[in-house]
């Protein structure tokens, strides 16, 4: 595989995930969510959407593929460990968060279908 064609496939992936990201958003705001931040880094991890409505505050990672049930599988328990030392670090730096209900949601998009969200899609490890 030469470099170039590398290069050009990870370009390609990046706007993909940020068109994913977009998409997720547009569909969280449409159900009464407000953004607050997008792509965190933090501690090792990222955190793709973090979204509040009312007393929660959701933190949201968001799984493009070709097919829906292949986005759904495409969290594994690494992902996982990263993106809640991601959150406590987060949370560490935003003391205001500490009386809120804080929650891991996951944003699924597949093929033309509408982005679907999974509120509390897995626990937030070590809150």
């Amino acid at each position: 595989m030469r470099r170039e064609d590398a290069g050009l496939r990870r370009r390609a992936a990046h706007r993909r995930g940020h068109r994913a990201e977009w998409l997720a958003l547009v569909a969280l705001m449409l159900k009464g969510y407000r953004p607050l931040a997008r792509r965190v880094s933090a501690a090792g991890g990222e955190i793709d959407l973090i979204v509040r409505r009312g007393g929660t505050l959701a933190f949201v990672e968001v799984k493009a593929r070709a097919r829906l049930d292949d986005a759904r599988e495409a969290i594994d328990a690494a992902k996982r460990r990263r993106f809640s030392r991601a959150v406590r670090a987060w949370v560490g730096r935003h003391p205001w968060s500490a009386g809120l209900t804080l929650r891991a949601d996951a944003v699924f998009l597949g093929g033309r279908a509408w982005p679907a969200h999974l509120p509390g899609a897995f626990e937030i490890e070590g809150l």
